[in-house]
């Protein structure tokens, strides 16, 4: 029997997690119809997170929240919320850790003698703008010590919600200290609803795409993932529209499926697209060179193979036609200055 999903959902189920021996699978018709999503206070004692990888175009990443309510079913950091007991699958979207220490721990960071500038990724593995960001306002108190500091840093989301926030991007970008992408996977609404169900709209995303060039901002086009067989066609048009919107330079990625996002994504095809579930299955695994997540940096974001190439070249082809980059402008730290001290004694001079 057919899972009938959960509605509001990306995963319709909790597949079995890495770290845990204990595991429930519920019989067929027995699944909620309905999962409330619960946060939770996460307490890091840091938010930078550094790294090293040469997949990445940035040297550090902030994330306000862990988790991500926007349910994407296709998402490559679903996984990470099994090092926190809970699981790739519905939890990943409905268990959502909250960092609301996060602006004053950036602040005491950035107040360190030591501490220089990077290029920073807000965020790196989770939307910094999902629903909750509307009411608990973390990643804009974030903003305001990067804005105060006049910070180097980039953002992406799939969320309207940004455009709150276009006052501190507009003041970072005075200073050549920020850039942002908006995620577009495609112009469906009705694909969009499945496929990213509690993120914005297409409409709305290129609407901030709009707000965000009118407002002085350097703003560009993820059209990630792609997945072939499912979106890729629509690469020209999600270029020309991000184009008429105001994008100015655009990226993408192959999508890839590491440990148990590979079930979730499965059984959202087996829901949604079950005629086609093979077909791209099959070429997902193509472009990951026999796998559904190549393990070696430098392909498993762009991919290998036929279809990786035929993705590259529609892409550039695109891009070209419509004037854009396929590079954002660099964010720089040539007015970086440290933040406001506010356990210290009062300033006499700027």
């Amino acid at each position: 029997m057919q899972s009938p999903g959960i509605r509001g959902r990306g995963a319709g189920f909790n597949p079995g997690q890495r770290f845990a021996e204990l595991h429930v699978d519920y019989n067929p018709g027995e699944s909620p119809e309905k999962v409330a999503t619960k946060f939770f206070r996460d307490h890091s004692s840091t938010v930078i997170t550094r790294h090293n990888s040469p997949d990445l175009p940035f040297e550090a990443s902030l994330n306000p929240y862990r988790g991500c309510e926007h349910g994407c079913a296709y998402c490559y950091a679903r996984p990470t919320h099994e090092y926190l007991g809970f699981s790739s699958g519905v939890d990943f979207e409905s268990r959502i850790m909250v960092k609301e220490d996060a602006p004053a721990l950036l602040r005491a960071e950035l107040l360190k003698p030591s501490y220089k500038p990077a290029n920073l990724s807000l965020s790196g593995v989770t939307d910094p703008y999902q629903p909750i960001e509307k009411k608990l306002r973390v990643t804009r108190g974030c903003l305001e010590v990067l804005a105060e500091a006049r910070h180097p840093v980039v953002l992406i989301t799939k969320n309207h919600l940004i455009t709150r926030d276009v006052d501190l991007l507009a003041e970072l970008a005075r200073h050549h200290a920020t850039a942002v992408y908006i995620s577009v996977t495609t112009l469906d609404p009705e694909l969009a609803r499945k496929l990213e169900p509690r993120a914005s709209s297409p409409k709305m995303r290129l609407e901030a795409i709009r707000v965000l060039n009118e407002a002085g901002v350097p703003v560009g086009v993820s059209t990630a993932p792609i997945i072939p067989g499912l979106n890729d066609s629509e690469i020209p048009a999600l270029i020309d529209a991000a184009r008429a919107a105001g994008a100015q330079f655009a990226g993408y990625t192959v999508v890839r499926l590491p440990f148990a996002v590979k079930d979730v994504f499965r059984e959202w095809l087996d829901l949604h697209f079950p005629g086609m579930r093979d077909k791209i299955l099959s070429r997902i695994e193509e472009t990951q060179g026999k796998t559904l997540s190549h393990g070696e940096f430098g392909k498993r974001l762009k991919g290998v193979g036929v279809w990786s190439e035929q993705i590259a070249s529609l892409f550039r082809v695109s891009i070209q036609r419509a004037g854009m980059l396929h590079r954002r402008p660099q964010v720089r730290a040539d007015a970086f200055r440290r933040p406001r001290d506010p356990g210290g004694q009062m300033e006499l001079f700027e």
